[in-house]
């Protein structure tokens, strides 16, 4: 009779832990779902996993899920980062996400003008990636090769574009899937365009990213690019603050004559020709306007203080056109003749 009873009681407990290990297996914590952020840190063991999730009431059992990880093999495929759980998932869902690594990824708007620097500063902000990471890489020569930029630093080549990262991203992959963009939008056939009209790529994001920072017009980037490209045939200096102020480490927001007069590689004042390099990082309607500059012969303009531009061909109408929009004794803020 003790046998019989020992032999049932052991029926017993094992049907009581296969229901229990099938509910903790199987069934979520409940219906309703409650949502979790839960971060995976790098280099945590399944343990502490399993023991976040129970803590996070969204598994049943720390010890069922840790032999759920074991039996599919999963309990060291983990990947770290940021996921949005709920309560209503089973188990296996929920270990399916943490080894096929589907984190939270935020939204980052890269604006059209945001500098390298500008850009490593909003991934920063956003958790992303560190701005330290990013400026290191934007002037790393053997990642910039490996892109296949031909220029001193990445400037001008993060694209500016959407983009959905998760936090505390590799640096690396941040920088390519801007970089990446890039090529996606630098198409065939503007390549096409820039050889037929002599220019490499490099002077044509060079040039984009200085109409980028003269307008935010779109009926004006076709004339901003016919200005340039005219002080280009003539050697006449382009006169382009935007470039002069990126030469200018640490700039105050004060242009001042003594920094027109200021001598680096980006002061288009004293110096012809394009800067050595992109500015900004210029959007596609500022690269397909340095290819295809109006067929006009302007070479002067100043600003009318309402967002655009008085364009001129000949000194004596810029003229006319600085006493008119620009206070007696001002420097007109671009665009004046050599």
């Amino acid at each position: 009779m003790r046998q019989i009873l020992a032999f049932v009681g052991m029926l017993v407990l094992i049907g009581t832990v296969a229901a229990y290990g099938h509910r903790a297996l199987d069934m979520p914590v409940q219906k309703a779902q409650i949502h979790h952020v839960v971060e995976i840190p790098e280099g945590a063991s399944f343990k502490d996993v399993s023991n976040l999730l129970g803590e996070k009431g969204l598994i049943m059992s720390p010890f069922w899920f840790r032999l759920l990880g074991k039996v599919q093999d999963a309990d060291r495929k983990v990947k770290p980062g940021e996921y949005d759980l709920h309560t209503a998932m089973r188990p296996a869902e929920i270990l399916n996400m943490l080894v096929t690594g589907k984190v939270i990824k935020y939204t980052v708007l890269v604006q059209e003008g945001f500098t390298a620097r500008q850009i490593g500063k909003l991934l920063d902000e956003a958790r992303i990636v560190k701005e330290a990471d990013v400026a290191r890489l934007v002037s790393d020569p053997l990642f910039i090769k490996s892109l296949g930029v031909d220029g001193p630093t990445l400037e001008g080549y993060l694209f500016p574009d959407t983009y959905y990262f998760p936090r505390r991203a590799k640096a690396e992959e941040v920088v390519k899937a801007m970089v990446a963009g890039f090529r996606q939008a630098y198409t065939p056939e503007m390549q096409a365009r820039a050889a037929s009209i002599g220019m490499t790529e490099r002077q044509v994001m060079t040039l984009a990213s200085i109409i980028e920072k003269e307008t935010g017009q779109d009926e004006e980037r076709p004339l901003i690019s016919a200005v340039f490209h005219n002080r280009l045939k003539r050697k006449v200096p382009l006169q382009s603050d935007p470039t002069v102020i990126y030469g200018i480490t640490n700039f105050n927001g004060n242009l001042t004559r003594a920094d027109l007069m200021r001598r680096t590689p980006f002061n288009t004042y004293t110096s012809t020709g394009l800067p050595p390099g992109p500015i900004a990082s210029p959007g596609s309607k500022s690269i397909i306007a340095a290819l295809n500059p109006a067929p006009v012969d302007y070479i002067f303009f100043v600003s009318k203080n309402d967002g655009t531009h008085q364009f001129s061909t000949t000194l004596s109408e810029h003229n006319r056109a600085v006493g008119r929009y620009q206070k007696r004794g001002a420097r007109p803020a671009v665009r004046k003749a050599a």
